[in-house]
């Protein structure tokens, strides 16, 4: 899906140099996929102190019956 962007030169410079891109391109899909991550990652720390965990639930004794 081609598009025209308006970027900061600077920043894809520094992307590119920090990254070890050598294209504009590479540097701001790396750069959308690592935003894409620390979103999702930041849900999931809205979910700490919600969940109840079950204290008698034993993880080795559930290894051991697979």
């Amino acid at each position: 899906m081609p598009s025209n962007l308006a970027l900061d030169d600077t920043l894809i410079e520094e992307a590119k140099r920090l990254g070890g891109h050598r294209t504009k391109r590479s540097a701001v899909n790396e750069a959308l996929a690592e935003y894409v991550a620390r979103r999702k990652r930041k849900k999931l720390l809205d979910l700490f102190g919600k969940l109840d965990w079950d204290e008698a639930y034993d993880y080795k004794a559930e290894r051991k019956t697979r």
